[in-house]
This record gives C-alpha cells, sequence and structure tokens, in this order.
C-alpha cells in the first residue's frame, strides 16, 4: 500500500510578509487581511513585520479592519519585543485622531524608537494640537532616545515661529538633513520671512531642488516676486535641474511681476525640459497667459493639453475672476458644454466680483450641481451677496447652513455680522461653533474689541491659549487696539512680549504699525522709535505714525525733521501724513512750518486739501494769535466752514478777548 504523500511546508513568513505589505501599500487592505488570514490558518506565525504594512494601508478598508489587529499583537506580544508592530498602531490611531488609544499604547510599549515618538507628535500636528506636540516633542528631549531628522521636521509646523526649532537645529548641527534644512527653509517662507530664508539658504553646504524650490516659492509669493526668478536663474547656473514645482513657482512669480518677456522665456525652458506635457505645468501656463497676456493665448494654451481637468478650466478661470462679469460666465459655458463639471474652485473664483444678475445664476448652479452644503462655496455666497450690498440675503443664507461642517462660511458670516456693528450676534454665532479654528477666535476677539469688551475679549485670549490655538497677525491687532483705546502700556507691554515670542519671525508690517500707534499714544515715544528702527519692511503708515507721535508728544522739530525724512526715503506723503505734520506743527506753535506745507500742498505733493487740514490750521493759527491769517484762511476755503471751524476759530477770539467783529472789519 503506497505511503500518503507528504504535505508540503507552508510558505515562510518572510514571503506571507512581502505578499501582505505590496497590497496593503497598493490600497488594497481587503488583500492584504485575506492573505493574514491564510498565513494564520497556514499556521504561520506572525512576526513584527506583518501587521505594520495594513496598520499604515492609505485604504479606508485598511482605517475600518486595522483595529482588529490590536488584539492579535498583544496575544503575540508583539508590543513590548519590538518597538515595529506598537509604532505602527500608534501611527494608525494617531492619524484617525483617536488620541486615547494612541497615547495608551505608547504607553504599554516596553521598547520605543524614536520613529515612535515622531508618529505621536506628526499625529498632534496634522489635527492642529499643536501645545500637545509639543509637550510630546519635549518628553522625547528629556527621554534620551534621541533625535532624528524625522523628529524637527514632525514638530515645526507645531511652533508660532521656525526660530525655536532653528536654534536646536543650528546646536545639534543638523543643517546636513536636507529634509531638516528645507522644512526650515518652507516655513520661514509661510511666515513671510523670505529674507531670513535667503540668510539660512545662503548658510547651506549642500542645496538640492527642493530647497532651491523653497526659496524660489517663498519670494513668488512675497512683496519683491522678482527674486524668484533671479534664484530661478540662480538655480540653473548651478547645474540644479528645474522640475514641476520649480517651473509652476516661477510662473506664478511672472504672473505677479507681469513679466511678459520672462514668462515666455519660462515657457520655453519648459519644452527644453520635456515638461510642456505635464497637466501641473500646463496648468500654470494657463494662468499666466490669461493673467498676463490675452485670453485667447490662455485658450490655446488650453486647447494644446491633451487631456484637460477641471483644473486646467480653473487656471483659465482664475485669470479672468477680476475682469467683467460676462468673460466669466462665458468660460463657464464653453466648460460645461466640454463636459467638465466646475468644482468648488471654480465656483470660489466665479464669486469673485458678480453682478447681482450673475449671482443669481451661479447660485442657481451651485445648488443644481449639489455644491449648497460645501463650505468654500457656501462662504464665497455669503462674501458676494455682502459686497452687492445685500446683508439680509447673506445673513438668510448664512444662518441656514449647518454650523458643525461649514466652519468656514461661519466665520465669513461672522465677519459680515461685525461690518454691519452686530456685535452679539457674531459673539453667539462663534461661541455655538463647534470645532472653532484660529481664524474664528481673531473674529471673535475683534468684534469684543470694536464693541469695547475689552475685558472680555482678553478672556476669549486667554481661553484661546489654553486651547492651545496658534495666533495670529490680526488677533495681536486686536488686543494692540485695545491697549491704545484703553492707554494701557502695561497690558501693551506684554502683548509685544507674547508677539516677540511667538510670532518675531512672522511679523508683518501692520503689526508693526500699531505697536508703533500704541507706543506713541501710550506717550512711550522712544520705545515708539525704537520699535521703527527694527522694522524690516516700512510703509508710509508706518512714518506717518512717527510723526503723528512725535507731534503729539510734544517733539515738534523732531516731527518735521522726519518728515523731511520720509520724504528723503522715497515716500510720497498723502493727506494722512500731511495732516499728521500739520497737528505736529500745531502742537509745537510752528505756525511759519505749519503754514508753509499747507500752502505748498497742491504743488509739492498735488493733495488738495480737506476739511480736516483747514481746521488744523485754523486751530493752529488760532491758538498762537493769528486771527487775521486765521479769518484769510476761512474766507479762502474751496468749500463751506462746518461748525468746528467756527467754534474753533470763535474760541480763538475768546482766549485772545477779540471780538469777531474787530477781525472781519
Amino acid at each position: 500500500m503506497p505511503r500518503p504523500r507528504p504535505r508540503p511546508p507552508p510558505p515562510p513568513a518572510s514571503l506571507f510578509n512581502s505578499l501582505i505589505a505590496s497590497r496593503a501599500r497598493a490600497g488594497r487592505a481587503a488583500d492584504a487581511l485575506a492573505l493574514l488570514a491564510r498565513m494564520l490558518a497556514a499556521g504561520v506565525a506572525p512576526t513584527a513585520f506583518t501587521f505594520a504594512p495594513i496598520l499604515s494601508s492609505p485604504s479606508h478598508l485598511g482605517a475600518r479592519c486595522a483595529a482588529q489587529l490590536h488584539p492579535h499583537i498583544l496575544k503575540r506580544g508583539l508590543l513590548h519585543g519590538d518597538p515595529y508592530s506598537g509604532t505602527s498602531l500608534v501611527g494608525f490611531f494617531g492619524r484617525n485622531g483617536r488620541f486615547d488609544d494612541a497615547l495608551k499604547v505608547f504607553a504599554e510599549m516596553a521598547v520605543r524608537s524614536v520613529v515612535t515618538w515622531n508618529c505621536l507628535i506628526a499625529s498632534f500636528v496634522q489635527f492642529g494640537r499643536a501645545r500637545d506636540a509639543v509637550f510630546w516633542f519635549r518628553e522625547l528631549v528629556r527621554s534620551g532616545d534621541g533625535l532624528s531628522d524625522g523628529s524637527l521636521v514632525a514638530v515645526l509646523p507645531a511652533f508660532g515661529s521656525p526660530e525655536h526649532v532653528h536654534g536646536l537645529v543650528k546646536k545639534l548641527g543638523m543643517y546636513s538633513f536636507p529634509g531638516v534644512a528645507n522644512s526650515l527653509l518652507t516655513s520661514y517662507c509661510t511666515c513671510c520671512s523670505v529674507y531670513v530664508a535667503e540668510k539660512l539658504f545662503d548658510e547651506l553646504v549642500s542645496r538640492d531642488v527642493v530647497s532651491w524650490n523653497a526659496m524660489i516659492t517663498g519670494y513668488s509669493r512675497s512683496m519683491v516676486p522678482q527674486r524668484a526668478f533671479e534664484f530661478f536663474l540662480g538655480m540653473q547656473r548651478q547645474g540644479v535641474v528645474p522640475n514641476e514645482t520649480t517651473f509652476a513657482s516661477v510662473l506664478y512669480a511672472c504672473t505677479s511681476i507681469n513679466g511678459h518677456e520672462h514668462g515666455r522665456s519660462v515657457h520655453a525652458k519648459t519644452i527644453k525640459h520635456n515638461l510642456n506635457t505635464s497637466v501641473f505645468v500646463n496648468t500654470s501656463l494657463v494662468g499666466f497667459y490669461a493673467k498676463c497676456i490675452s485670453r485667447r493665448d490662455a485658450q490655446k494654451m488650453l486647447d494644446e493639453i491633451p487631456e484637460k481637468s477641471t483644473t486646467c478650466w480653473n487656471a483659465l478661470i482664475s485669470g479672468h475672476s477680476d475682469s467683467d462679469g460676462p468673460t466669466s460666465l462665458v468660460i463657464l459655458r464653453d466648460m460645461l458644454r466640454s463636459g467638465i463639471k466646475p468644482n468648488e474652485v471654480s465656483f470660489s473664483s466665479f464669486l469673485k466680483h458678480p453682478s447681482l444678475l450673475d449671482l443669481w445664476q451661479i447660485h442657481s448652479l451651485v445648488t443644481r450641481l449639489g455644491y449648497g452644503d460645501n463650505d468654500y462655496v457656501s462662504s464665497a455666497i455669503i462674501c458676494s451677496y455682502a459686497s452687492n450690498g445685500i446683508v439680509s440675503d447673506a445673513m438668510a443664507y448664512g444662518v441656514e447652513l449647518d454650523p458643525d461642517t461649514c466652519n468656514v462660511s461661519m466665520n465669513v458670516l461672522a465677519g459680515v455680522y461685525n461690518k454691519a456693528h452686530m456685535y452679539q450676534e457674531t459673539k453667539e454665532l462663534l461661541l455655538d461653533q463647534q470645532g472653532s479654528n484660529t481664524v474664528s477666535w481673531s473674529i471673535l476677539i475683534t468684534a469684543c474689541a470694536r464693541n469695547g469688551d475689552c475685558h472680555e475679549a482678553f478672556g476669549f485670549f486667554r481661553q484661546m491659549r489654553m486651547l492651545g490655538h496658534c495666533f495670529d497677525a490680526y488677533i495681536f491687532v486686536s488686543l494692540l487696539s485695545i491697549c491704545t483705546k484703553n492707554n494701557s502700556l502695561v497690558l501693551g507691554k506684554v502683548i509685544h512680549g507674547l508677539i516677540i515670542k511667538t510670532i518675531s519671525g512672522c511679523l508683518d508690517t501692520y503689526v508693526d504699525n500699531m505697536l508703533l500707534d500704541m507706543y506713541a499714544k501710550c506717550g512711550r515715544i522712544e520705545d515708539c522709535l525704537k520699535v521703527f528702527e527694527e522694522m524690516e519692511d516700512r510703509n508710509l503708515i508706518s512714518w506717518t505714525t512717527v510723526i503723528s507721535g512725535l507731534g503729539l508728544n510734544g517733539f515738534a522739530h523732531k516731527a518735521l525733521s522726519w518728515f523731511k525724512s520720509m520724504e528723503e526715503d522715497g515716500f510720497k506723503p498723502d493727506k494722512v501724513a500731511i495732516l499728521a505734520v500739520l497737528s505736529a506743527c500745531r502742537h509745537g506753535s510752528l505756525v511759519q512750518e505749519g503754514m508753509k506745507i499747507f500752502k505748498n500742498m497742491k504743488a509739492d505733493y498735488s493733495i488738495e486739501a480737506d476739511m480736516e487740514h483747514y481746521i488744523c490750521v485754523v486751530d493752529m493759527l488760532c491758538k498762537c494769535g493769528h486771527l487775521k491769517e486765521a479769518e484769510g484762511v476761512i474766507r479762502g476755503m474751496p468749500f463751506r466752514p462746518n461748525t468746528v471751524i467756527w467754534r474753533t476759530f470763535l474760541q480763538g477770539c475768546k482766549v485772545y478777548g477779540v471780538i469777531e467783529t474787530q477781525v472781519f472789519s
């Protein structure tokens, strides 16, 4: 009798692991789980590398089923012997927002690697929980498990300013890691600190295409977009080959500077590098031609794209979103006829500046295509109704939306309430909103500041800090305006310190100007001048604020000197700047200097004096007893004097014991 053939041994665990990993990475989580079931049925014991690919699978099915793997990992003791499986579990729970489960697994792990810490930190950053991310990063530093380049890249977005991480990178000498250096560059550029980013860029020993792209992208969105083109040329001189991102960014810069020839040159280079077939690059080219050349050339560029997508059409639409309504509607009609349906980006562009009739048509199409509940489209509709002066329709539409799913729309609606001076409605709307973000808090604090609810504004600010939200420039502007109105120097200094601590690398001129105004009106002119000297970007408002502050604090001669320095620096005074220097002359009784500026306004600055200028000059003359000259100014006014001018003049007559009939005789 023949002996039965022995059963072949089951495949090794390494083969199963390879097959499971290949299917999981391809998004085929169901197939990966089926293979795992076969592996278990065959009696093959899973290893530390079996479960991680499924837990990391991009498939939605993987997200639903992966939680079932937790007991298997515990049963086989894989959580205690090796960090690989535990790290994958922490990453899975973190990516899905299940932080209690992630922290529980993290605490149970006997052995952790730096990757385990990085997964936890990155998950907190992903969900905007900056304070938790920073806390666990500090715990990692204390743990002695070491820092990797991934640790610094993961935690960088959690800090309000990249300077905090930059110091640590310098201390650890981790500039040599391209990922760390490039993340720092990108972070500085995102924070509008491209000059700091360029300084860091110059210090780098090795620069790859990502480093160059970070600088080109940063400058393309800055106040000096022409520098992006200079970096683009420098990149090629260094022998670094540009990629799709490079061309898209430099084309954006060409659009910003309206650089026709530069853009055409870049177009030629895309052909040279064989990237003219890239949909990404072609979309940027369509946008450039639409905004800088002509719609005909942009349409021609669009027609040359073999597989047109909604993104390509959106580039054409955005190029004409600031033009007349009929052009945008023609593009919308052509788009629909081509069989391409608009998406939320398309509608947001169409809704930028529509007439009321066009708005009604687009609103109808939005409803028909099922975008009525889309947060970004809804917010654009609210903005359009408000900009057309139909605030009641904007409010009526906004209140019908679901506040839990339409956070952006609720913020826009709150902004409409703010502009309509409906501050109580603003507070009620935002306080009822779930998942408030930085913008929500900013609008809420602004509403309190405008309504004079100073204590409540700072109360919300403290609450915002406790919840771990990041601060932006708008919040600090609102808080500084409160300090200025209440003449609260101590509180203003505290806010200034917090600004330096949190957003010093991301300051904009608006915040600096508010600091100038606060210090000037609180009587600390030396601090005002110090802030001015430290400013990287000054504008006419900066100079005007300092001139006004000097005059207000009794430094009239110095205000005149700064006015001349402003002109020498290339700034042409406007009506407000003229009023500031005239006010300084009034405070300092500098009649001759003030009258010289006033009489030469038209000739020197092409500015016609308005009522405010006449009031200031009449007040200056009356305070110094020049009543006849004041009377001459009043008689020479091109429009009828108002009650304020007459009151000022009569007060001057009273002070100097002169009857007005004596002056006008």
